[in-house]
């Protein structure tokens, strides 16, 4: 996409100017250099909802995307941000286990489960803590559920998956969240209408799948957004993307 860098460009001076405007609190995870996360807070007894950035699990960190928060925020909600490793430093079932971690222990800060979303790889990562009763709720924007596309292609240079590896990390085939367990049943699965056909195909079938299963699933393109301007809507206090988040946080 030839305008992504001015795109990335725009991401990194809106999370300079928030993390100017609001200081987030560091807070470690785990023993590694990675393994922190930004939390901006709304207040005391404020929910959290967590961001889970994308990049394809080998690229980019926390520091990208402090320019979601102002508009959580706004709303009263507090926002974590979270770091993790990078593939082809560690395979990617290492990031799904730090991302359990990071989910476990926001819920051991504050006695509920988070609200997760997340971008791309970001959405992959936000189902998998969905289907393991991790979250509240998740909001899936342009994820990725089926990574078996990805073994012939350049991304799985660092990703190194083989079929079996694949299919095992792929939450397309995870057990759907129900009734049944004490975690949250909804998923909403939302791509930009300008996307690649696949992008919008996984969104669709995993909202279908899931939701054929008994999970309050949505799907939704959102018109004339691509793979980068998707995430715009979220800098947006009054857009329809960050009301819904703000409902799905709320709805603990």
């Amino acid at each position: 996409m030839p305008d992504h860098p001015v795109l990335m460009a725009r991401w990194k001076a809106a999370a300079e100017a928030a993390r100017a405007a609001h200081p987030p609190t560091l807070v470690r995870y785990g023993p590694g250099e990675r393994e922190v996360m930004d939390l901006f807070e709304a207040g005391p007894d404020a929910p959290v909802a967590v961001f889970i950035h994308g990049g394809y699990w080998q690229a980019l960190d926390k520091a990208w995307f402090s320019g979601i928060a102002p508009a959580l925020l706004a709303h009263g909600i507090s926002v974590a941000i979270p770091s993790y490793d990078l593939c082809p430093t560690v395979r990617l079932g290492r990031i799904v286990q730090q991302m359990r971690t990071v989910a476990d222990g926001l819920r051991a800060r504050n006695g509920r489960r988070p609200m997760v979303f997340g971008h791309s790889a970001g959405g992959h990562l936000a189902a998998c803590l969905l289907s393991e009763a991790r979250a509240s709720a998740a909001l899936a924007i342009s994820g990725v559920f089926d990574l078996a596309p990805l073994i012939p292609t350049s991304i799985n240079t660092a990703l190194r998956l083989d079929a079996r590896e694949a299919a095992a990390l792929s939450p397309i085939h995870w057990p759907a969240p129900n009734g049944s367990t004490p975690g949250g049943t909804v998923l909403d699965c939302v791509v930009g209408g300008a996307e690649t056909s696949e992008f919008i195909r996984q969104s669709q079938a995993m909202a279908e799948l899931w939701g054929a299963k008994g999970v309050e699933t949505r799907f939704e393109a959102l018109p004339g957004l691509n793979h980068f301007t998707v995430l715009d809507p979220l800098t947006d206090p009054d857009s329809a993307l960050v009301r819904r988040i703000v409902e799905l946080t709320r709805a603990l």
